[in-house]
């Protein structure tokens, strides 16, 4: 009995770094991709802007939708579902919360809802 609990201690030391390294993993993985696309500077106004340390500062899976819409530039909730491999219902929420942040834009054409980052405030700084 005793020897359970100490052997689970080492597994859930060890699945708590394994946690904390995908973590990590997902912040480089966004430091990357941003600096892919020429975005190497961070804008000294404190504003709704998704520069590197806005989408490292997200909860994860704001950042993960986030991240998406970086690479799409403008896409539908279904089209973010997809590359995420989350219900589309619930990028829904997690892009409409973005919006409602100030981090992105929605147009509506026809029945679909369109999420893109504004270019114009953006490029004004």
């Amino acid at each position: 009995m005793k020897e359970e609990m100490l052997s689970k201690k080492p597994l859930q030391i060890l699945e708590k770094i394994k946690e904390n390294l995908e973590k990590l993993n997902e912040k480089m993985e966004v430091m990357i991709e941003l600096q892919k696309h020429g975005k190497k500077e961070t804008p000294t106004v404190p504003d709704a802007s998704l520069d590197v340390m806005t989408l490292l500062s997200m909860p994860d899976h704001l950042r993960k939708t986030a991240m998406t819409i970086c690479r799409f530039g403008r896409a539908t909730a279904d089209e973010v579902a997809q590359q995420t491999n989350r219900a589309r219902a619930v990028e829904s929420a997690y892009l409409n919360q973005l919006v409602i942040m100030g981090y992105l834009k929605k147009e509506r054409k026809g029945r679909k809802a369109y999420f893109y980052i504004d270019k114009e405030v953006h490029e004004s700084r």
